[in-house]
């Protein structure tokens, strides 16, 4: 039975927060918005960065290495989806 174990680095989070708040500031401002603020910012770009995880899993390789601008691409990929989203919904309601 394989385990799956996670570790968790102090510099992994850093660049986790920092990838979503650039992610989710730069969704931002590309879906006509002023952005949520740094912690809203934040938020979009970690949800964002899931669901462009999502969104880009079934096309590379597990084995691919994107590096920081890559990682940055997905979600802010993830965000502007999320964005525009919760944009169309807001509209609906």
């Amino acid at each position: 039975m394989a385990v799956l174990t996670l570790t968790l680095h102090p510099g992994n989070v850093l660049a986790w927060l920092l990838v979503g708040l650039l992610a989710g500031a730069i969704a931002g401002r590309l879906t006509r918005g002023r952005g949520f603020g740094c912690i809203g910012d934040i938020v979009v770009g970690l949800i964002g960065s899931f669901i462009g995880g999502l969104i880009v899993a079934p096309f590379v390789k597990q084995t691919t290495t994107a590096g920081f601008l890559g990682t940055l691409l997905v979600a802010l990929i993830g965000a502007l989806v999320l964005l525009i989203g919760l944009r169309v919904l807001r509209s609906i309601v």
